[in-house]
């Protein structure tokens, strides 16, 4: 078996915007006079946003000045203005490059030596790529501890947030980091104490919108439920009920969002579950092999009486990647007790060019390795990142391989991620995962309904927005936009946060929601943003 790659995001390149054809106007149809523009019992004289990523305009996996540009609330603002709206204040970065330094230098995460707060991802031809592979080494100049900007700042959304962090007194302040402080609320507070609750009512609101929650659930889930938690219900329900109540206590007026669910988003669509493809090159020739190998393991299987675990790879079709599923009970030691017990085993190692008396080690690590294994299903979500790791040799488990007695050439076959090594958990967001999340994400929306009903504030339904989105798209003057990475023209390369035309559809939803409760008109009077006005992606020279 050769190390074997895949290009699993292909279907991409058809394109980077979705849009419909022009229609045929009737010119001899009479103009329609709209209404004159109101604002109905809302008064938008001093509008503070507050909330996460979302909220600040992340887009493309960084935070930079055109995506600030067109945050949700900067559009917002520029409609609120044409009806009593003050200025909008939001804290920019310094470029356009995405990403932050501190003092001057790169951030490093110490447990696995890779760079946090990198500049922001572009088209690289076939799927998303570091804007450094496209214009060689970059550095932004957003540094948190040198360079921030200075408040108050109407925009208040903190990428990282969830709902009791924007309560957190110290949370923007820099000798807090990393531990308790966010790099983007330290540029917010000024290196204070003061919480971003605080700072939004240190401007006396007469509007606000939040939408906050969504990195109460998205940390876990994007991780594969290998790291990050759930936020607990109790621990929710005090903060949004803290943040609801301090907000409306001077009078103020509102919108709301609530949290979609993350799984229809293209971070957990993109990568299908049977990538593997009999045509390609480097893996359809060893399909044989590979059979034959784990033909053994599902005799064991079988044995064991879970022949539903069998690994299979088709000749013909596609087959779904090799994964490790931590819901199963673990039959590690069952598998190497099995094999260490067949007459046939220390033949079958033989064939690989390893003595007979290494048959207790192979099956040893066979147990090791394949204790929860199984072949995904169309039920598991595998994350977006796990595009660019199937069929790449773990040289960290190849040398433990080695360590063992194996060949490097015979360590690396063993060692294909996906293929015959199962993926690990933090790559697959598996049934069980996804079931916490959509539990934890009912029991969040229905905190914030409520609390949107008793205090009579707008409410834009954003779970239902974008599954919208996923199950057919939705139209929006000559655009349809779907949930499809690159092609659907609504979300960012990094599969989670919308783009400019995405954030500038959010936009409009919030507009229509804030007509229903307050009586204002901006649909009717023809002021919902035209999302054609706004791009689907930023250019790599964009610095």
């Amino acid at each position: 078996m050769k190390t074997i790659k895949y290009i699993v995001l292909s279907a991409i390149l058809i394109g980077f915007t979705a849009c419909n054809d022009e229609e045929d106007f009737d010119m001899t149809e009479e103009a329609v006079v709209l209404p004159e523009l109101t604002a109905g019992s809302a008064d938008f004289s001093n509008y503070v946003s507050l909330g996460n990523s979302l909220t600040a305009g992340f887009t493309d996996n960084a935070l930079f000045i055109a995506s600030q540009e067109n945050s949700f609330p900067k559009t917002l603002s520029e409609k609120f203005a044409l009806v009593g709206g003050g200025s909008f204040t939001q804290p920019l970065t310094n470029d356009n490059i995405g990403g932050l330094i501190l003092g001057g230098n790169v951030v490093v995460n110490p447990v696995t030596m890779d760079t946090l707060f990198k500049p922001r991802l572009v088209f690289g031809g076939a799927g998303p790529v570091n804007l450094a592979d496209v214009v060689g080494p970059i550095l932004p100049t957003t540094d948190f501890a040198l360079n921030n900007p200075t408040g108050p700042f109407n925009n208040l959304g903190v990428p990282g947030a969830a709902s009791f962090h924007l309560l957190a007194p110290g949370y923007g302040n820099l000798a807090n980091f990393p531990a308790a402080a966010n790099p983007y609320a330290v540029r917010i507070t000024g290196n204070t104490d003061a919480s971003i609750l605080e700072l939004a009512m240190a401007q006396s609101p007469t509007f606000f919108s939040l939408w906050i929650g969504n990195n109460d659930v998205l940390g876990y889930a994007t991780s594969g439920g290998a790291s990050g938690t759930l936020t607990d219900q109790a621990t929710f329900d005090f903060a949004y009920s803290t943040l609801i109540s301090t907000l409306t206590s001077q009078g103020a007026k509102g919108v709301v969002a609530n949290i979609p669910d993350v799984t229809t988003i293209p971070y957990f669509t993109t990568v299908p579950h049977n990538p593997l493809d009999p045509t390609n090159e480097d893996f359809g020739p060893q399909i044989p092999t590979l059979n034959g190998v784990f033909g053994q393991l599902n005799q064991v299987f079988a044995f064991l009486g879970v022949p539903e675990r069998s690994i299979v790879f088709s000749e013909t079709e596609a087959s779904a990647v090799v994964i490790s599923d931590e819901s199963l009970p673990n039959l590690s030691a069952q598998i190497t007790g099995v094999l260490n017990a067949s007459p046939t085993f220390p033949a079958f190692v033989q064939s690989f060019g390893l003595p007979a008396a290494a048959a207790p080690i192979v099956a040893n690590l066979f147990g090791i390795v394949y204790g929860q294994a199984r072949q995904a299903t169309a039920d598991d979500l595998l994350v977006l990142p796990s595009a660019s790791t199937i069929g790449e040799v773990n040289e960290v488990f190849a040398g433990f391989l080695e360590s063992q007695g194996l060949s490097p050439a015979l360590a690396a076959q063993f060692a294909v991620e996906g293929v015959s090594l199962p993926l690990e958990d933090k790559w697959v967001l598996l049934p069980t995962e996804q079931a916490e999340v959509a539990t934890a994400t009912a029991g969040f929306n229905a905190t914030i309904s409520a609390s949107a009903s008793s205090a009579g504030l707008a409410f834009v339904d954003a779970n239902a927005l974008l599954t919208q989105l996923a199950n057919g798209g939705i139209t929006s003057g000559e655009f349809t936009l779907t949930a499809n990475l690159v092609t659907g023209g609504a979300f960012s390369l990094d599969g989670v946060h919308p783009n400019s035309r995405g954030y500038a559809l959010i936009a409009n939803e919030f507009m229509r929601a804030i007509d229903v409760t307050y009586g204002s008109n901006f649909e009717a009077s023809g002021n919902f943003v035209n999302v054609g006005n706004y791009p689907t992606n930023y250019s790599p020279t964009l610095q």
